[in-house]
């Protein structure tokens, strides 16, 4: 079972990324999938979550109307479309997943990947 995150990498201010969280092992779109992130010295954030299926998200406020989280069963993939970046939208972007939303509504999962840096230069 593993999630990999790719699609990181440095952007300018203004600019756009999509993050990808690829699934294998298991099937994703049987359980609910989150993105955070962490910037140095700071604590883990909550960016988006999606439901099992992508039938409900959930956006933290600081994201709402810039990001787009979305599932692709047939990929066994979750992505986080990222537009309007700005500098405070640098960090460590984890997915993560659990069968019950209610676990990424509190920063917790079953499953998480290894990261992807993402940095935005003003």
């Amino acid at each position: 079972v593993q999630l990999v995150e790719s699609g990181g990498g440095l952007v300018q201010t203004g600019g756009s990324l999509r993050l990808s969280c690829a699934a294998s092992g298991f099937a994703i779109d049987d359980y609910s999938v989150g993105w955070f992130r962490q910037a140095p010295g700071k604590g883990r954030e909550r960016v988006a979550c999606i439901t099992n299926s992508g039938t409900s998200t959930y956006y933290a406020d600081s994201v709402k109307g810039r990001f787009t989280i979305s599932m692709t069963a047939r990929k066994n993939t979750v992505y986080l479309q990222m537009d309007t970046l700005k500098p405070d939208d640098t960090g460590v972007y984890y997915c993560a997943a659990d069968v019950r939303f209610g676990k990424l509504y509190y920063s917790e999962a079953e499953y998480w990947g290894q990261g992807t840096q993402v940095t935005v230069s003003s």
